[in-house]
């Protein structure tokens, strides 16, 4: 990130003026207001850890989810999730410092937040559901990155073989391949220094997105007609309870596609200022909706117009094995090289909070705090550290075998998107607003916010029910580790 050997010096805090060889009072050219190393993200490299957050494999299924809600409330449902993300995430930006939105203490990370504003049993419900629901979602980006390795074998297979192979196979090893490649990348000690790999995760959401996008349009156009219907799938397609459970999985699903709340306070600790912190990621947070909507608007409803009621779980398997076979080959590239990204987007703030609470609770041991400098030529040395290489390569071997256990895909994303969507994009942030802009109780603002997030609540609890029920069918017909597409 273009720094010098003098912003590589963590442990003296104490900074010299370099003219006249004496120490400089306050910041400095090297070190922020905290004493930590001059942060150095801007107005678009927080966009691009956004639009990575959040326009992930989501994306692909969201013309399932337009389909069971129909031409009304689908589109009018994904509206109304960007409008109180939007809200929501505003608010949270304000919580980055505690008390003075410009010289306040910072916060760096969503739990800080809520220590630091909140405070008792509410710090240790948010860290269990934030770290669970990062948990889940690492499972749910390696099921998805294998059915795609395996969506680009199986197109090579079929072309191969002329349609004549049905070409099943199993998606074991490509979980295991997609781990593989995870532990290698989750050595990277921090948040910050992974910038160019969400900007090369945004690039490729957008190649796959697109692509999914200009295929629904010329299949529109093949067709000559918009497909689908203005309640979605007519009850007859499927049952009458299916329709009710998969209308509410839907609401899941587009719940996930929306879900980066939860490591918003963790990208704006990687902004730099003056101008205020807070200021830069509302512009940020604004923008980065403003793109997703209009994509997501656009895929789903693209997807739904050409497939109509028979619209895919996931949007890239609906083309099939047919021409044009390699597009689809690239997309699907695109989305495992754009999940490896994410993936690491999403698992930073796990891996610190660990490292953070084993340095403290064993502070002399060599095993945790020791960092061994490996030289590498024409760059900086490698910092490793046998604590960091043990538990990060466990963490993500343990995610890997839980992936193969409930290789789900629909279902793991609805299930997130419901257990993350209330507690940690609507509920923490306006109840920190609410106490750090002391708005008082009964008063006609505190009660619509109170209703706003009674309302959300509502919605979590039929997403889950629905995801749920998903999971439920899914394992009637399952075995484990014998799954195969």
């Amino acid at each position: 990130m273009g720094e010098n050997a003098a912003t590589k010096n963590h442990d003296n805090h104490q900074v010299f003026d370099v003219s006249l060889g004496i120490p400089s009072k306050g910041g400095s050219e090297c070190f922020d207001d905290d004493g930590r190393i001059k942060r150095t993200g801007t107005l678009w490299t927080a966009s691009a850890h956004i639009i990575t957050a959040v326009i992930g494999s989501g994306v692909l299924s969201l013309a399932w989810a337009i389909a069971q809600l129909g031409w009304i409330a689908g589109p009018a449902v994904m509206f109304l999730f960007s409008l109180v993300t939007y809200y929501t995430s505003s608010l949270l930006t304000d919580c980055y410092r505690t008390g003075d939105p410009v010289s306040g203490k910072r916060n760096y990370t969503y739990m800080d937040a809520v220590r630091s504003i909140l405070g008792g049993y509410k710090v240790k419900a948010c860290g269990l559901i934030q770290y669970l629901n990062l948990c889940g979602i690492s499972v749910g980006y390696t099921i998805a990155a294998s059915v795609s390795m395996m969506a680009i074998k199986r197109s090579n297979c079929f072309h191969e073989s002329g349609g004549k192979n049905p070409c099943h196979m199993s998606s074991t090893p490509y979980m295991i391949m997609f781990g593989v490649t995870e532990i290698l990348l989750s050595q990277i000690p921090d948040f910050d220094q992974i910038w160019w790999l969400s900007i090369v995760a945004a690039v490729m959401s957008f190649t796959y997105s697109g692509i999914g996008l200009g295929l629904g349009i010329a299949k529109v156009a093949a067709t000559g007609t918009f497909k689908g219907s203005l309640t979605g799938i007519s009850v007859g397609t499927e049952t009458q309870a299916q329709k009710i459970w998969r209308s509410f999985q839907a609401l899941g699903d587009i719940a996930f596609a929306y879900s980066y709340s939860i490591v918003l306070i963790e990208i704006q600790d990687t902004v730099k200022s003056p101008p205020a912190e807070a200021k830069t990621m509302k512009k940020a947070t604004k923008l980065s909706i403003a793109i997703t909507t209009a994509f997501y608007m656009l895929c789903g409803c693209m997807g739904y117009a050409s497939f109509g009621d028979f619209a895919p779980g996931n949007l890239l398997t609906g083309f099939g094995f047919y021409n044009p076979f390699w597009l689809l080959d690239v997309a699907n590239a695109a989305i495992v090289i754009h999940l490896v990204g994410a993936y690491q987007v999403f698992c930073q703030p796990i891996f610190a909070f660990i490292e953070k609470w084993a340095t403290q609770r064993w502070a002399e041991s060599n095993f945790i705090t020791k960092e061994f400098k490996i030289p590498i030529p024409g760059y900086h040395p490698y910092k490793l550290n046998l604590f960091r290489l043990v538990w990060r390569t466990a963490f993500v071997i343990l995610t890997t075998v839980i992936s193969m256990l409930i290789p789900f895909f629909n279902d793991v994303m609805g299930i997130m998107g419901a257990f993350g969507f209330w507690p940690l994009t609507v509920y923490f942030p306006l109840e920190m607003y609410i106490q750090q802009k002391k708005i008082l109780k009964w008063s006609t603002r505190w009660i619509c916010l109170k209703m706003l997030s009674m309302a959300c609540l509502l919605i979590t609890i039929v997403a889950g029910a629905g995801s749920i029920a998903g999971v439920m069918l899914d394992l009637k017909v399952y075995k484990p580790f014998k799954t195969t597409y």
